[in-house]
């Protein structure tokens, strides 16, 4: 059975937000739990009840919809999805830079806003899925990253080290020889992941520390993959390095 998104609008245009909640109230398996002209306002009910989706524009005064994604994204898996609403198309890179679902250029058509809709409600349901109480898979053992317009599933434990690029990040993995490539930051990528399992070790590596395979004063290797750990890093990796000879 599908799941029923919760879902708020938030737009300081009067006539956009009324068109958007006018399709979300069209929508048999979308909610509106609220409507807001300010993110500033929409931030407070975030923080008060849980919400699934926000259809978010861009250029609004005292918060943008880019800084409120920013704010929300430190909940990384349990932060409301994002879906922008916006007639400015420069922003979508910096869109999908906070994972957003999707990007809705104004002007827009049902067709168009359901398509959006789709996606986040087929990740809410995966995201459920893998967590749900009565399933054989362990809680939080994966990583929800967006590729190439889909939403991908990555095992911690599949995961060997992650590089970062100018505006992506390469998952290397275990299981495929091609990297995971993603449009997102390796300051986002580290928040998503567990403190306990993984290390920022250097400005553009993320290593498993599971993975690691043998140390040296200025490196770690991981399988045949040499990875400098820097001075900024080297205390902290010290600190588990203790733990771990």
């Amino acid at each position: 059975m599908s799941v029923t998104l919760e879902c708020i609008a938030v737009d300081d245009e009067p006539l956009a937000l009324g068109l958007v909640c006018a399709f979300i109230e069209k929508t048999p398996f979308l909610n509106l739990a609220g409507r807001y002209s300010s993110a500033v306002e929409a931030l407070q009910v975030i923080n008060s009840k849980p919400i699934d989706v926000i259809f978010l524009d861009i250029q609004m005064p005292d918060l943008t919809g880019i800084e409120l994604a920013r704010v929300l994204e430190k909940a990384g898996n349990k932060a409301p999805r994002i879906i922008f609403t916006t007639a400015f198309n420069q922003y979508a890179l910096d869109g999908f830079r906070v994972d957003a679902i999707d990007y809705l250029l104004k002007p827009f058509n049902y067709e168009e806003f359901l398509r959006a809709a789709s996606k986040a409600q087929a990740y809410v349901e995966l995201v459920q899925k893998a967590s749900s109480a009565g399933s054989a898979e362990p809680k939080d053992e994966y990583l929800f990253l967006k590729v190439e317009y889909q939403l991908v599933r990555i095992a911690y434990d599949d995961i060997l080290y992650t590089e970062g690029l100018k505006d992506y990040v390469k998952v290397h993995l275990k299981s495929d020889p091609k990297p995971v490539l993603s449009l997102t930051s390796l300051k986002a990528l580290e928040e998503k992941l567990p403190a306990s399992k993984f290390m920022r070790v250097h400005r553009s590596f993320i290593v498993n520390l599971d993975k690691i395979s043998a140390v040296t004063r200025n490196t770690i290797q991981i399988g045949a993959i040499s990875i400098p750990v820097s001075d900024q890093y080297k205390e902290a990796f010290n600190q588990f390095l203790s733990k771990w000879m």
